[in-house]
């Protein structure tokens, strides 16, 4: 999935509804999120797994280690890729099949936590736009250490540039002056833009930012989360809150920043050769897999024994960004390659929305009304996700399934709610007044 984009709704969405939020609430069931759960799997807690930062071993090029883990009720990709700084892109990928949005509980899943190290000098900041990865190296008395984090990147229309660059200089709570380009784009879409955005909940660039040499280009925090891992920028990079602040408070002024553009990647670790593809661009995707097998059958040459190309060809259709042993250094190498850490699921995923009680006071957005369960749930699952935050819930009757959002203190919050569903979902939503006052 390159953009953040919901799942298609069937039937339409136009519907006819009548009546106040109390006809819509009397004789509806309230699906509301995770049910209190019977038993937790076993497993580690996830405290023991790194997410962010790692120690580079010797001449390792491979990090952090592969773990598992089992999902409960009401839980989605996103939520579960944010708790473990994990971009949507990566867990998607790394988990085909499973639903991002609606996924079934019990379903077990891999938290790709491990990475080969983009092939650049490992100094200042690195940021990988194939792996939607960015590499912070601080080097010690004695030791070298990565900083991990996963990013949001430009769009397929608004690409991040690649090259050298540096950090110019840094800002807390910063205004965004809205470049002409985007200004316009908005306009055509409805969405006019002021100027200049100050600091709070509507401002892009989050609580920190840091400028880089390359006019026009940051990289910041968001105040849309659930687009970090995706090519969903205007150019930028684009950090979780969380982990912008501990980047922003890390990196001095100065700082030089590669921007590099690696689908595939080649490391060791212990003795073990690893491959790591993540998709390629498709007007690139034929050049770099020739790039990559060149090299591999290099290395092959130089071994005087062959690779594991049956594996190789697994790994590059696959393409789900997970470091795979191809090849054994020497006798019994692979021996010492790690297997995945099984870990429970956290008491409360960092970051998930939380969802306000209903209140018969309050203005509502009905978003749709649909004959599938599933369908409402997704729904009103990317609803959630949209930033700022629009709190959206199911509500059953009978065979039908409608998604609410809101509550909202008044209805000029419920059509700027509805104003954002269309230009962001294409939902065409229904105001709901207040069942009493």
């Amino acid at each position: 999935m390159s953009r953040f984009t919901p799942h298609p709704l069937s039937g339409g969405l136009r519907l006819i509804v009548a009546g106040l939020l109390a006809v819509l609430l009397h004789g509806c069931g309230v699906m509301t999120g995770a049910p209190t759960q019977p038993w937790r799997p076993a497993g580690q807690p996830d405290t023991v797994l790194e997410r962010n930062r790692f120690a580079v071993t010797g001449g390792d090029d491979v990090i952090g280690r592969l773990a598992v883990m089992r999902l409960e009720a009401g839980d989605t990709l996103p939520d579960v890729a944010r708790h473990f700084s994990l971009g949507i892109n990566a867990i998607g990928a790394a988990n085909p099949g499973v639903d991002l949005w609606v996924p079934r509980a019990g379903e077990r899943i891999t938290l790709p936590l491990s990475f080969i190290l983009p092939d650049a000098p490992r100094e200042g900041i690195v940021i990988n736009l194939a792996t939607r990865r960015l590499f912070q190296f601080k080097k010690g008395d004695s030791q070298l250490t990565v900083t991990t984090y996963p990013v949001g990147v430009g769009a397929d229309d608004r690409p991040t540039p690649v090259g050298e660059m540096c950090v110019v200089r840094k800002a807390t709570r910063p205004t965004w002056y809205v470049p002409a380009s985007i200004a316009e784009a908005h306009r055509k879409k409805g969405d006019p833009l002021p100027a200049e955005v100050p600091p709070g909940p509507d401002n892009p660039l989050g609580e920190f930012a840091l400028y880089l040499s390359k006019s026009s280009y940051l990289i910041h925090g968001t105040n849309k989360p659930a687009s970090v891992g995706l090519n969903a920028t205007n150019g930028c990079l684009r950090l979780y809150p969380e982990n912008v602040q501990q980047l922003y408070h890390d990196t001095p002024v100065n700082t030089p920043v590669l921007i590099v553009d690696q689908p595939y990647l080649i490391g060791r670790r212990e003795g073990v050769l690893y491959l790591e593809a993540h998709t390629p661009a498709a007007d690139t995707a034929a050049r770099e897999r020739e790039k990559i097998q060149a090299k591999l059958r290099e290395m092959e040459k130089k071994a005087g024994r062959p690779l594991d190309w049956q594996r190789v060809k697994e790994v590059l259709g696959e393409a789900r960004g997970i470091p795979v042993p191809i090849f054994e250094m020497h006798p019994g190498s692979r021996k010492t390659v790690a297997q995945p850490v099984e870990v429970a699921h956290p008491q409360k995923l960092h970051g998930r929305p939380e969802i306000p009680e209903l209140n018969l006071t309050a203005w509502y957005v009905l978003a749709a009304d649909v004959p599938d369960e599933i369908e409402a749930r997704r729904l009103a699952a990317i609803i959630n996700h949209q930033g700022p935050p629009i709190p959206a819930r199911v509500l059953s009757k009978k065979d039908r399934f409608r998604v609410i959002a809101g509550p909202f203190t008044d209805v000029n919050a419920a059509r700027n709610a509805a104003r954002r569903l269309k230009i962001d979902l294409g939902l065409d939503g229904i105001l709901v007044e207040p069942a009493r006052k």
